[in-house]
Order: C-alpha cells, then sequence, then structure tokens
C-alpha cells in the first residue's frame, strides 16, 4: 500500500469515527439530557420519550453504533485491501 492509499484509509477511518461520536454526542447530551422536558409530552410504550431515550434508547443507539462501526470499517478494509 503506497503512501497515498495509507492517508485516504486513515481518512475513512477518522472520518467514520468523527461522524459516529457526532451521533453519539446528540444522542448522550441531546436527547437524554438537554431535550429530555420537551421529549417528555411524548409517550413511547407508556413511558415519557425523554425519560426512555435517556435510560433504555441511548443504549440501544450506542450498541447499534458498534455494529455500524464494524460493519463499515469492514467495507473500508475492503476498499483498501487490509484484510
Amino acid at each position: 500500500m503506497d503512501e497515498h492509499q495509507r492517508r485516504s484509509y486513515w481518512r475513512a477511518n477518522t472520518a467514520l469515527i468523527r461522524n459516529l461520536l457526532i451521533v453519539w454526542a446528540l444522542v448522550s447530551l441531546v436527547f437524554s439530557i438537554l431535550l429530555v422536558q420537551p421529549l417528555n409530552t411524548f409517550r413511547f410504550f407508556g413511558v415519557p420519550f425523554g425519560f426512555w431515550m435517556a435510560q433504555q434508547g441511548s443504549i440501544l443507539i450506542f450498541v447499534g453504533l458498534i455494529f455500524i462501526y464494524a460493519f463499515q470499517m469492514d467495507n473500508i478494509d475492503r476498499k483498501y485491501n487490509k484484510k
């Protein structure tokens, strides 16, 4: 792998990590803390949605982010012949 491919690989890797961290920050800070009161006006399975996001929804989204990262990194590795 030449230097240009190596830089492209790491650029794709860091862009993926950056984007997933943005989603993580939005879920953990914005939806679970800052917007909890407005979200509580909605009900989800009989529970206020803001409370549900802070307790259950954020955990499910974080687990989903792990699977998205693994799937996308597999695609990036294949694209740059890293496997």
